[in-house]
């Protein structure tokens, strides 16, 4: 866990908190919980975000927005010990908790609701309002009273056509308390997607504005104009000391792709890599940098299939690649870093791209999803939790180590994502949350060949 959260204040924090969720995807949530973060971040207060489950592109809006660091909370990846001692020690430094749910506020197990409800999170709920009139205050009425005790803010509209619609949305609700306004229809703030969700931050040159432009939105609402006051005020319990660390990475450099090829990293992973012990170097391919000196090698997953051109040109670090496994030094691969190592990488249109060869076999993009959800991954002695997503699909002679398997499911031959190893390689589709077992973490990264568990 990381040092943040053993260190400090051991009593209850009491900060401003928010989830914001919504009937189902695509309604706005994270234009409305970037907005309600970059509006209070840019006023000067200390503003925390969080999401809720697994994701990589969402938190890169949310970090912007909120001009720190943001980590998952998770009832089963993160576990809910982890879940509140972040919650707390964000508590005790911030003016404002916004966490962004995920899919609608019950899908999933364990849902968005099951996290505001177990961690007592007042529900904000997002509704995209654009066709619909007195249908509005249905929605909000059952997303309220589906689940008896579930902590609530209030409701705000998304798409409004304009001032009489709005009226007609408040005039919806059976109690008009519960009105925290709406955002109108607009191009300004819209946040576009690709086939993993958002397109991620750092690659629109007005992503801020984006942003500023959706806070400016929100400030005209009650919500917006209420400032803190308006926001449900939250006492989170300090949590037991936690373990330390063991520094099992101690002296070890470990060199770490990112940029907008290898760009989904949890910041709780970089954590716990440091509190192991380990030094880390980050390096862009698509900026043309070379390998740096490392005992370690971390290509986490992104979009390689964009940018399978680009990365298919540096030889030089093929070259250099192939050199630091010939020398018995680890890589761990996830997903779009895993695609990255293998002979060839068949893009979208058909096209087909000589990659960096550590692996042999091809991936080939699909038009579908090729795997989603939780997992589970059981290897040498221990578990590792995470998830995966990935429209590719892998082929390969290699026999897989190990499977992941669904959460409660016991790993089977055919079924979840294959753990591949081949010297000190090591790559999965499989994305791991390292601090869910720090020592089979810092064996991914020691170079020493992996142990198949008798469960898997």
């Amino acid at each position: 866990m990381d040092a943040a959260l053993t260190d400090g204040a051991r009593g209850p924090a009491t900060c401003a908190a928010v989830l914001v969720a919504a009937p189902a995807s695509g309604q706005g949530k994270t234009t409305v919980a970037s907005a309600l973060a970059r509006l209070h971040a840019r006023q000067g207060r200390r503003v925390r975000a969080f999401k809720c489950g697994p994701d990589f592109l969402d938190p890169q809006w949310l970090a912007m927005a909120s001009g720190a660091p943001v980590h998952s909370l998770d009832l089963w990846i993160t576990d809910e010990a982890d879940a509140r001692a972040r919650l707390h020690a964000a508590a005790c430094e911030a003016d404002l908790i916004v966490v962004e749910g995920v899919m609608g506020l019950f899908d999933g197990e364990p849902s968005a609701a099951d996290l505001a409800q177990r961690l007592g999170l007042p529900v904000l709920a997002v509704i995209d309002a654009g066709a619909m009139a007195g249908t509005f205050g249905a929605l909000a009425h059952g997303l309220q009273s589906y689940r008896p005790g579930l902590p609530w803010a209030g409701v705000l509209a998304n798409r409004v056509a304009g001032e009489r619609h709005g009226e007609m949305l408040r005039g919806s609700l059976r109690d008009p308390a519960h009105w925290l306004g709406g955002l109108p229809r607009s191009a300004d703030f819209g946040l576009p997607e690709r086939h993993l969700g958002l397109v991620a931050s750092a690659e629109l040159d007005d992503g801020l504005a984006r942003l500023d432009a959706a806070a400016d939105a929100l400030a005209a609402t009650p919500l917006g104009q209420g400032g803190l006051a308006a926001l449900p005020q939250v006492d989170f319990a300090a949590p037991p000391a936690a373990a330390p660390v063991p520094a099992l990475l101690a002296g070890r450099t470990i060199a770490i792709a990112r940029d907008a090829a290898f760009c989904f990293l949890y910041a709780a992973n970089l954590d716990l890599l440091v509190q192991l012990g380990a030094r880390l170097a980050f390096f862009s391919p698509l900026a043309g940098d070379a390998l740096p000196e490392c005992d370690a090698l971390w290509l986490p997953g992104g979009y390689p299939e964009l940018h399978a051109e680009r990365l298919a040109a540096r030889t030089d670090l093929r070259a250099a690649l192939h050199g630091h496994v010939a020398q018995g030094r680890a890589v761990w691969a996830e997903c779009g870093g895993m695609m990255s190592l293998f002979d060839e990488l068949v893009d979208k249109e058909g096209r087909s791209h000589r990659l960096w060869g550590l692996l042999p076999g091809r991936t080939v993009m699909q038009p579908r999803l090729a795997g989603l959800g939780s997992q589970w991954l059981a290897i040498d002695g221990g578990l590792l939790r995470g998830h995966t997503f990935h429209y590719s699909r892998c082929e390969t002679v290699l026999a897989p180590l190990a499977r992941s398997a669904r959460p409660g499911a016991k790993p089977k031959a055919d079924a979840g994502e294959a753990l591949y190893a081949q010297g000190p390689v090591r790559a999965s589709y499989f994305h791991a949350w390292f601090p869910s077992d720090p020592a089979v973490t810092a064996r991914l990264f020691d170079g020493r060949p992996l142990l198949r568990t008798s469960a898997s």
